[in-house]
């Protein structure tokens, strides 16, 4: 009896040593497995929450309506000086719903197009497109003449909202907006400019009461939110769909980050983008948090704006982190409650500098596009990791690192004409499957492009792929690393810059024949900035001050050709294609460039490149 009861015992012990022991394997094997896991557990506590948000109210104004409703005194919005509760942004919205609804007469299903810049009008008047079910068209404010009508005409936006410093731009393309039927509101209280209506008063006087629900019946999940513009390879900007099932999903983008309820944010980022719009305002609004906004970054007065809120969660972009990195240091450093950083595209070493510098701030890098199916988070926090995978996102969306090739600009493909998978710590393009789950829906009257975006028969016969673009590496233990961006799009300032459009305004320069537009990299710096190889018309010189003058009113800083390389000819390859990656190797070192090479210096336009120039920026003496 004894001896049965002591083998039952012993079997007992082994039992239990086995499965203590099960953890340290799956640590051996895994060191993160643990961080895995957690992050699991906590991205099915959110889409949970967000299933059951879903069937109150499909559009995110119900995250929004929620929480006026749990802390209606709690501040939403702080700017200026001046603090919004959340139910005074809810009353600001009603008062430009109903003015929208019966002054405009917008109904459910318009869009609307918004051309601001980051002030709380922006969110009161989101929030009240949102409330009559209307889809926001949000332009980017930096836009002008025909990007700006070219924007408008392809979300099909009858009415535009424009804020009053933007008047100037709006007049520009009047003439073709009144042909155009397009109804012009100015957020001032009166406007003298024919064709543009003041809407500030009206707003004032109308009734801060909840609207109708009905107002927005219209509204599902897979219904069309809001239009966001991103740079391509078309010359012009492309209007992304999105859902209001991908805005709530974007929103939980902070929750799943460890954002807490009683978190300050301080979003600086374009209202106008995804980051600040997506997954800065709403997901603050998804957490019910509040947010310092600003007009601008300012590196100047970014830590005492910190320090005056009591800001604890940054949003940056790369080139963010490193001018923070580049201002002179200070005692007060680290006299901040700042403890995470939420964005994309920081190097790794200005990551080290950054956190040697201001102290122990988590940094959430992650990696996404506007109209992509497929992102990452670095929940752990490996430095230079733009995401982790995961078990069960690799479950749920299927996605693939394929082998490119960069000289023909295609897939490789096998013998059966299917892609071939690059194995781990291999560069290769990102591919997310195109699945129910995994949308992608492509570019609002754009069918050519959106096709364009998607690749078919990729890992078997009929499976259909969106193609990212990008060129990513993926290590042994999972970690995700950005390589490179194929294409004509290349990235500066945050700011993706389509190589047509700029070709598109330099050819209209008199002395200039033909262009080719294409990124260089510079020391010091994120992303690439612009350069432009030129050839000119029969018997004329470089006029350096035409050129200048046309790239000044018509391209936004960031979108401006740093250098200019004059060539006799352009190379081309067998198909006509302009050859970059030649040009993009050499950069603009004038020791290895013989072609007379111009530098844009910011008072004087463009001027000879030289050495000295070119040390002082490769030294950091110049900055771009």
């Amino acid at each position: 009896m004894f001896k049965r009861q002591f083998t039952a015992m012993f079997s007992i012990i082994n039992i239990l040593a086995g499965l203590a022991i099960v953890p340290l394997f799956l640590y051996i094997r895994n060191p993160y497995i643990f961080h895995d896991l957690g992050y699991a557990f906590r991205a099915i506590r959110c889409v949970t929450r967000m299933k059951r948000k879903q069937k109150l109210s499909p559009s995110f104004l119900g995250c929004f309506l929620e929480k006026v409703e749990r802390h209606p005194q709690k501040p939403f919005i702080v700017f200026e000086g001046t603090s919004h509760t959340y139910s005074q942004a809810d009353k600001q919205s009603n008062r430009i719903a109903r003015v929208l609804s019966t002054h405009a007469q917008v109904k459910g299903g318009d869009t609307v197009a918004l051309f601001m810049g980051n002030e709380p009008l922006y969110v009161w008047v989101c929030l009240g497109l949102a409330k009559v079910g209307c889809i926001a068209s949000l332009l980017n404010s930096n836009i002008r003449s025909k990007s700006l009508l070219h924007c408008l005409s392809c979300c099909d936006a009858k009415i535009l909202i424009a804020a009053a410093d933007l008047r100037g731009a709006v007049e520009e393309v009047m003439p073709t907006l009144l042909q155009q039927g397009v109804r012009v509101f100015i957020l001032s209280d009166d406007s003298d400019s024919e064709g543009m209506e003041g809407l500030s008063a009206k707003i004032q006087q109308a009734s801060d009461q909840p609207l109708s629900p009905h107002l927005r019946a219209n509204i599902t999940l897979k219904g069309p939110a809001m239009y966001i513009y991103t740079s391509g390879t078309t010359g012009l900007p492309k209007a992304a769909l999105v859902t209001h099932e991908r805005v709530m999903q974007a929103a939980l983008m902070f929750s799943l980050s460890n954002v807490r309820e009683n978190d300050v944010l301080y979003l600086y980022l374009p209202l106008y983008h995804t980051s600040g719009f997506l997954m800065g305002l709403c997901g603050a609004m998804e957490t019910g948090i509040t947010v310092v906004l600003r007009r601008k970054f300012s590196t100047s007065q970014f830590w005492n704006d910190c320090r005056k809120h009591d800001v604890t969660v940054i949003q940056y972009i790369g080139e963010i982190m490193r001018y923070l990195c580049n201002t002179a240091t200070s005692p007060s450093d680290r006299d901040h409650k700042v403890r995470m950083a939420i964005g994309n595209g920081i190097r790794a070493d200005t990551w080290s500098d950054f956190l040697q510098r201001f102290g122990d701030i988590r940094i959430c890098e992650c990696y996404g596009a506007t109209e992509g199916n497929v992102g990452f988070i670095n929940y752990i926090g490996k430095v230079g990791a733009i995401g982790k995978e995961n078990f069960l996102q690799k479950m749920t969306i299927p996605y693939a690192l394929i082998k490119y090739d960069t000289e023909k600009e295609e897939a490789v493909r096998d013998s059966r004409g299917f892609c071939i998978e690059v194995p781990r710590g291999e560069t290769g393009l990102l591919v997310g499957k195109i699945t129910p789950r995994s949308e992608f829906r492509g570019y609002v009257k754009n069918k050519q492009q959106t096709e364009k975006k998607k690749l078919q028969d990729v890992l078997v016969k009929g499976d259909v792929y969106y193609n990212s673009g990008d060129l990513l590496q993926i290590d042994h233990q999972g970690f995700v690393y950005f390589q490179d961006r194929i294409g004509d799009t290349y990235r500066w300032k945050g700011e993706n810059v389509a190589t047509t459009e700029v070709t598109d305004h330099l050819v209209m320069v008199d002395c200039i024949e033909e262009a080719n537009v294409y990124g260089v990299a510079v020391p010091g710096h994120e992303g690439r900035v612009g350069m432009a190889a030129l050839t000119l018309k029969e018997g004329q010189d470089f006029d350096s001050s035409a050129t200048y003058q046309q790239v000044k009113s018509c391209l936004p800083a960031y979108a401006r050709p740093q250098f200019i390389r004059i060539q006799d000819a352009l190379i081309v390859t067998g198909t006509h294609k302009q050859m970059k990656r030649g040009l993009m190797e050499e950069g603009f070192n004038p020791a290895v460039i013989k072609d007379p090479l111009y530098y844009l210096e910011s008072s004087e336009g463009y001027v000879p490149m030289t050495q000295d120039i070119f040390n002082s920026i490769k030294e950091g003496r110049i900055r771009l």
